[in-house]
């Protein structure tokens, strides 16, 4: 046998070896294990798939101001149209690294002028085309393709969070603009009732039966009532300031309806935790994180191995080293060159080290993000069932309390009782009519929020 009879058969063993070795390293992603049993807290445990998660948020939210408010959200939020650019720049990344598996064609055309001592001027010309191609043996080229690919999932998961928090953000700024106007209202009446019973007091203290005092604590009761009412209108410019912004538009009063006449699900089904993989859009944006983190090890260890890459020319010329000839004649090449790091193998193993570690800390943000969504539906689901177990309580209390404020009125028109019992029960009475507002405003919010923990508004 020859030299190169053995040379080539060398390198033929060792291509053929290298070639197995890698495929068994280079192996698609696979979901490490993820624990997701009693996600939700023992006490919220469930076997059922059925989720609000799946309502639609037109179903969920039916109040036509705020899914009018909700469309103009979904058209002219900035976030929202930032990330549909990045799914943009994604898809270009991915449509590159597919490229990279073609051959890549360049056309260098070039020609010269030539005279030596008076002699004939020689022109010469090559107009050849040059091709390129890196044979991808060790999947190089494959797990570049890969990572890119889970880049674009990962921007697509990245719109479908900023869309689902953009949707649960509206609703719940909605809300709170409500219960912003049903405190004004509440807080009017009150401020009419203090005005009233001055009118009485002052009457009474016509008649010999009150004093000064009396009628100086109602009025700083109805002063400190109608402070709060500058305050609310304030929060309520600010809320609507902070709804315009989320709508992508200038600032303008927002078309409204009432929170009385706002109506949610009585049955919060919340399926069973392992639909948050797939479901949850942040969930599925650190899982897209663990997969390029992956591919990027991939690569890393792609280095320690040799690359291939043929290449060849073809084109026309009409010179031929010392000799020209005219007419030009059809030059054809083609070579192959295998490339093996030597001295640079310390710093890929370096590399390869840094994209283990990089791959093991988006595994931990990907676990802990689990986590969190399971926390944030607990929290959702006791903040609307603990809203809600108030609720009757609360209509109990706010009959005691009218019952209260009549009976107080009345005993101290007969001298039975004084001012001071009659003020006391009043402001306990605006009290409470505030908290039962709070209360239902907990209840809206609390869900959203389990919408929004489950995934829902894709």
């Amino acid at each position: 046998m020859t030299k190169w009879g053995m040379t080539k058969k060398t390198i033929i063993i060792v291509l053929t070896v290298s070639l197995f070795t890698a495929c068994g390293i280079y192996k698609p992603y696979a979901r490490p294990e993820v624990r997701t049993d009693n996600l939700y807290g023992v006490e919220y445990a469930t076997s059922d798939t059925t989720s609000i998660a799946n309502i639609g948020w037109r179903k969920l939210f039916a109040d036509q101001h705020l899914q009018r408010l909700i469309d103009t959200a979904l058209v002219h939020n900035t976030d929202l149209q930032v990330a549909r650019l990045r799914i943009t720049e994604a898809e270009a990344t991915l449509n590159a690294a597919q490229l990279a598996y073609l051959p890549l064609f360049n056309f260098a055309p070039s020609g010269s002028i030539s005279n030596f001592d008076g002699a004939k001027t020689s022109w010469t010309y090559s107009v050849p085309v040059a091709a390129s191609w890196e044979v991808d043996i060790f999947s190089r080229l494959t797990n570049a393709k890969r990572r890119s690919h889970a880049a674009l999932l990962q921007s697509e998961a990245y719109r479908d969070a900023v869309q689902t928090q953009l949707i649960a953000n509206v609703a719940v700024y909605y809300y709170r603009l409500l219960s912003l106007d049903a405190q004004m209202t509440v807080t009017k009446q009150a401020v009419e009732r203090y005005r009233e019973q001055r009118r009485v007091m002052q009457a009474l203290k016509a008649a010999g039966g009150a004093n000064e005092a009396g009628i100086a604590q109602t009025e700083a009761m109805l002063y400190a009532a109608e402070t709060t009412l500058h305050d609310l209108q304030y929060s309520i410019r600010q809320t609507e300031n902070s709804l315009t912004l989320l709508l992508g538009d200038t600032l303008n009063t927002i078309e409204r309806s009432t929170l009385e006449a706002q109506s949610v699900p009585m049955e919060l089904a919340v399926g069973i935790p392992l639909q948050l993989l797939s479901r949850r859009p942040d969930i599925r944006q650190k899982e897209q994180a663990l997969v390029q983190a992956y591919y990027a090890t991939a690569e890393a260890h792609a280095t320690l191995y040799p690359s291939l890459t043929l290449s060849g020319s073809a084109g026309w010329t009409n010179s031929a080293g010392a000799i020209v000839a005219n007419p030009g004649k059809l030059l054809f090449s083609a070579a192959g060159s295998l490339l093996q790091p030597i001295f640079n193998a310390g710093q890929n193993r370096s590399r390869i080290k840094i994209a283990k570690a990089q791959q093991e800390e988006a595994k931990l943000a990907f676990q802990q993000a689990l986590l969190n969504a399971g926390a944030e539906v607990n929290n959702a689901l006791t903040q609307v069932q603990t809203a809600r177990s108030k609720t009757d309580t609360r209509r109990k209390q706010l009959r005691s309390l009218e019952r209260a404020v009549k009976s107080t009125q009345l005993l101290m028109l007969h001298g039975s009782t004084t001012y001071l019992e009659v003020l006391t029960a009043q402001q306990t009475l605006l009290d409470a009519r505030l908290s039962a507002i709070a209360d239902r405003l907990s209840e809206l919010q609390g869900v959203v929020s389990l919408y929004h923990a489950l995934g829902g508004g894709i």
